[in-house]
Order: structure tokens, then sequence, then C-alpha cells
């Protein structure tokens, strides 16, 4: 009777017997429970580089960024008129002493040409062209290399066309002026009769005046053409889903 009893006094059940079959109680835990992790925030989103088309602060800057651009447009295309007329009086120079001058002499009735069919004349047209031409194209080059890094707006074709416009008229008013006198009777009457001098230095053919801007517009329409980064398409940030969607196929009959 007395071991089937509980003891009034330790307030516990018998331990169980070894042998007897039964598990032994497991004591519980007196501490609290963990309290679960809190679920981790999604991270915030990082801001734009650059604002969208149409956002409202591109519109606030367009103004400013057209006045900068036309300003440094601007600025470019006064340089290359500047440095098209410096070069111009160059060009003066050079083609004053390479270009070969038409040989005359005089009797007391007329004035004569020494090589009736000789072309002077059209040899200094020539060279004309040609020392146009090649001062175009390096002045194009120089231009296209100088503003490689930024969009050619066209503040650069149009000083390369006016400037080389006024370095040709420029070189061939100078060439002129440099030349033998434009007074061919006064420059017979100063020589002796029958002797050889030279008639004036003159541009025959008025279109040797485009050659230097015309070449230096198509060197930097060429340059710009194969050097020129190609304009990649505007990443895509979201596109509105079709609204006619294909059906999806079952495979069940």
């Amino acid at each position: 009777m007395t071991d089937q009893n509980t003891d009034a006094d330790g307030g516990s059940g018998p331990s169980p017997e070894p042998g007897s079959g039964q598990a032994a109680p497991v004591p519980l835990s007196k501490s609290a429970p963990e309290p679960l992790p809190e679920p981790a925030s999604p991270p915030e989103p990082e801001p734009l580089s650059a604002p969208l088309p149409g956002h409202p602060a591109e519109a606030a800057d367009a103004p400013v960024r057209f006045s900068r651009e036309l300003r440094t447009d601007l600025l470019l295309g006064l340089a290359l008129i500047a440095g098209s007329a410096v070069l111009g009086l160059l060009m003066g120079l050079l083609w004053e002493r390479v270009a070969p001058k038409v040989p005359l002499y005089a009797d007391t009735s007329d004035i004569y040409l020494s090589d009736p069919e000789g072309e002077q004349a059209i040899t200094a047209d020539a060279y004309f062209a040609i020392i146009g031409a090649v001062i175009g194209l390096l002045l194009a080059a120089l231009a296209y290399w100088r503003t490689r890094a930024r969009d050619v707006g066209v503040g650069v074709p149009v000083g390369l066309a006016l400037g080389g416009l006024l370095g040709g008229y420029l070189a061939m008013r100078l060439g002129v002026h440099l030349g033998p006198s434009s007074n061919i009777i006064a420059t017979a009457k100063s020589v002796a009769l029958g002797k050889t001098f030279y008639g004036p230095l003159a541009v025959t053919a008025n279109g040797v005046l485009l050659a230097w801007p015309g070449v230096a517009l198509v060197t930097l329409i060429v340059l710009t053409r194969i050097f020129s980064p190609k304009p990649s398409a505007p990443e895509t940030l979201w596109a509105q889903p079709s609204s006619q969607a294909s059906p999806e196929r079952s495979d069940t009959p």
C-alpha cells in the first residue's frame, strides 16, 4: 500500500523501476522560447544616373544644355574661320612662288605671247586647287580629331565651309598682289623691246576656289562615317505586355 501511494510531502510519483518498460519523463525547459528572426527588408532601388526621356528634370535641363552646345559650336566655327584666314595667307605666299607665270614680249606696236601653246595659266589654276585641297583635308582631319569626343554639331562643317571660301579668296588676292603687275602696258614700256617679261598671276577658273571647302567637307563626312561610334538603342526598362497573347497548348487530349 505504501509503495503505490504518492508521497504527500514530496509531491512526486514513484520513480519507474528499471526493466519495467516505461520511459523516464523529460523535464520541461524553463527558458523562454527564442524569437523568430525578422524578415529582411527588400533593398532600395538605386537611382538612375540620368533621368528618363520626358522626365521633368530632363525637360528643365534641356534649355541650358542647348545653350551650352550652341555656344560651343559657335566658338568652334569662329576658330575654324580664323585659322582658315591665316592658312589662306600662307597659301597665297606658296602659290605665288610655285605657280608658273605667262611669258610675254613686246615690240613697238603690240604685246605677244612668248609661248602661244603654253599652259602656264591652266597650271597655275591646278596648283591653286591642289594646295587648297591639301589644306582643306588637313584642316578637316584636325577638326575631327579635336572634336571626336563630342557629337559633331553644325559649327565644324559651317566653319570648314566658310573658312575654306575665305581662305581661298585671301590666297588668290595675296598671290595676285605679290605676283607680276597687272598693268601689262606699263611693264612692257619698262623693259627693252623684245625682252621677255611675265604677265600677272591670276585665277582663270573660279571653280578652283571650291577645292578647299569641298575637300574639307568630304573629309569630315568620311571620317565621321568611319570612326564615329554608332548610336546604340536605348535600354528598355519596362515594356507593356502584349494584349494578344497566344493561348498555351494543352498536352492532355
